[in-house]
């Protein structure tokens, strides 16, 4: 292997820790934190081992059974986690340190067909034999609350203190009570070569969204991964905290990650979904978005993983409830917006938990279904969407995703049955747990009364 090539910026002066992760089942990154000396002259080229049990854990981290790719029956051996350097960045709001993200390997030099990262990296290669480039953006909302994570959890959430007393969508004061973390979101992550375009409030009481610019997806699942992240530790830092929930209660709006997708030529040099002469929406346009109606519904897993997730999609509730498209509607599943080289698909259906290779994969995977099938979006939406029964719904539970996904033969094809079983268990295990368990709504509604 040649000599690695190190950025101008990541020197043993500015840098004495390196954090070598990979994103998981969930969309959480794990790994280890390495010295400068044994990054840069060992790890680079052999790569970080990391226990195969960490992508077959619930979010508790326990070991679950049932999974092909590892247990205890086979001894819970080790992945590879090859560096890519592409990856490396800087990360301002840990002093020293700089972040560089993996691909699973086993032990034969194979990738890791579940893990997150070549998940999406098989649909971006499907997309590059025909000489076209996804680009992605994630729109990612989020609470802010008063208090740092361990008071939270101390109190179990009760009584959380929201970083607001009223809505604050697109207010200036509120907002600015609020810039000792969104001002060091904002700089830090620009610092960290994730460019954030702005800041502003949202609809709920302490909510806000970060708006980061669209890249290639890869480049953008691993900003948008990062992000969060790093809004979680400098909300930390400034003694708050941020939730990523979907819902995070049920009087309160949800929080989207709002999916912008665009494909462009192998230079990304041109939006191919926009034609020159005449100016406007062109026929790859119409096949991919009509993908998307076509298949959306039994790929929606991929974009909602958690019980959470489809509590979102409730009428007037700036979720959507049904699977139409229209230009700038936001009572539908996909809104079309922009013109030019901006003209791109917005999809509304992922929560702000979303895991955004999966999400990205299903994306490509459905709108590359649609070109193959020569399908088209048919014409737009018009009206209030969240009053047509009898349009398409988007999927009601965790458990009627996972049905849907079971059986598609567009998601065996695209990803394959091995990725497919994985990630089903995935669900299953989670839909399991929230049946099992027992919530503080049910203690309200029946202690005393039954």
């Amino acid at each position: 292997m040649s000599d690695p090539q190190f950025p101008d910026w990541f020197t043993p002066e500015c840098f004495d820790t390196v954090i070598v992760a990979f994103p998981d089942a969930y969309g959480r990154l794990l790994g280890k934190r390495l010295t400068y000396d044994h990054f840069t002259q060992s790890a680079v080229r052999s790569g970080v081992d990391s226990c195969n049990y960490l992508l077959t854990v619930d979010l508790e981290m326990e070991p679950m059974p049932g999974y092909a790719l590892a247990s205890w029956e086979q001894g819970y051996g080790d992945f590879n986690g090859r560096i890519d350097l592409r990856s490396l960045r800087p990360l301002p709001w840990h002093e020293g340190s700089a972040l560089v993200l993996c691909d699973l390997t086993h032990e034969d030099g194979s990738p890791v067909e579940e893990s997150p990262r070549q998940v999406l990296r098989r649909q971006i290669a499907r997309l590059a034999e025909k000489g076209v480039v996804a680009c992605m953006g994630s729109e990612l909302e989020f609470y802010l609350f008063a208090e740092t994570f361990s008071a939270l959890t101390a109190r179990r959430f009760a009584d959380a203190r929201q970083a607001s007393d009223y809505l604050i969508d697109y207010h200036i004061l509120q907002p600015g009570r609020d810039e000792d973390v969104l001002r060091r979101l904002r700089n830090e992550m620009c610092a960290a070569g994730i460019t954030v375009e702005c800041s502003k409030g949202e609809w709920g009481r302490g909510q806000h969204e970060v708006n980061l610019a669209y890249a290639e997806a890869l480049e953008m699942a691993d900003r948008h991964t990062v992000y969060k992240l790093g809004a979680k530790e400098i909300a930390d830092q400034q003694g708050r905290s941020v939730t990523f929930m979907a819902k995070w209660a049920a009087d309160e709006a949800g929080s989207s990650c709002h999916l912008h997708s665009s494909l462009w030529d192998a230079a990304v040099e041109r939006n191919l979904f926009w034609e020159p002469d005449p100016p406007g929406p062109g026929p790859l346009f119409r096949q991919f978005l009509g993908g998307l109606l076509r298949y959306g519904r039994e790929l929606t897993y991929f974009v909602a993983q958690t019980v959470n997730a489809y509590k979102r999609y409730q009428p007037a509730s700036w979720a959507p409830t049904r699977m139409v498209w229209a230009p700038d509607n936001r009572t539908c599943a996909f809104r079309v917006v922009g013109h030019g080289q901006g003209f791109r698909i917005e999809n509304r259906i992922p929560g702000a938990d979303t895991n955004p290779y999966l999400a990205f994969a299903a994306t490509i995977a459905a709108g590359l279904r649609g070109i193959e099938e020569d399908l088209d979006c048919g014409d737009p939406f018009r009206g209030d969407a969240y009053l047509g029964d009898e349009l398409p719904r988007v999927p009601e539970s965790l458990e009627h995703a996972l049905d849907l996904f079971a059986g598609s033969s567009l998601a065996r094809e695209a990803f394959g049955d091995a990725v497919v079983e994985f990630y089903l268990h995935t669900g299953r295990i989670e839909a399991t747990a929230f049946r099992s368990a027992v919530t503080d709504w049910e203690r309200i509604r029946y202690f005393e009364q039954l």
